[in-house]
């Protein structure tokens, strides 16, 4: 299974991703002790609960940031990227927590002919995650190099 190739593609495609993920509090530990994030508002339910307008632990929006990517990348990257090129404008408008449940959507939004790789493309995305009351909790502009759907054999250039 694989993702379509950079010449596949369309500006304002949207790619409604199947897969969605329940946050569970060991995804939301793990990954804060995994990446040395000692925030209280990831660990600490005692300080959540007493000291912070949200009364629970938040899910580190560093890991809210790689699901939503991670989960796009069967429809979107997956057997046709090169290179991950950046990740800009990420934004958190909503907080997740615990036992929240995942979906994502994703926009083609540009699509170029790399200068330097005449087989493939840069396509920029926006990624969307929603919780499951349908608000918006994350967002990002990411770019990547994609292959380009190769030409026939015995082709002539």
């Amino acid at each position: 299974m694989s993702a379509p190739y950079f010449d596949e593609m369309s500006v304002g495609q949207v790619f409604r991703h199947e897969l969605r993920r329940t946050i569970t509090e060991a995804d939301n530990v793990f990954f804060s002790a995994l990446t040395h994030n000692p925030a209280l508002l990831h660990l600490d339910e005692e300080y959540c609960r007493t000291e912070t307008e949200f009364g629970q632990r938040l899910v580190n929006s560093a890991f809210t940031l790689g699901l939503m990517v991670g989960i796009s990348v069967g429809d979107t990257t997956l057997g046709r990227a090169i290179a991950n090129l950046g990740w800009d404008e990420v934004r958190f408008p909503k907080p997740l927590f615990h036992g929240d449940t995942v979906r994502v959507e994703t926009e083609v939004l540009d699509l170029r002919e790399s200068k330097s790789r005449p087989s493939a493309g840069i396509v920029t995305f926006v990624h969307r995650a929603y919780n499951q009351k349908g608000e918006l909790v994350a967002s990002c502009k990411r770019m990547g190099l994609q292959h380009k759907r190769p030409a026939p054999q015995g082709a002539s250039a």
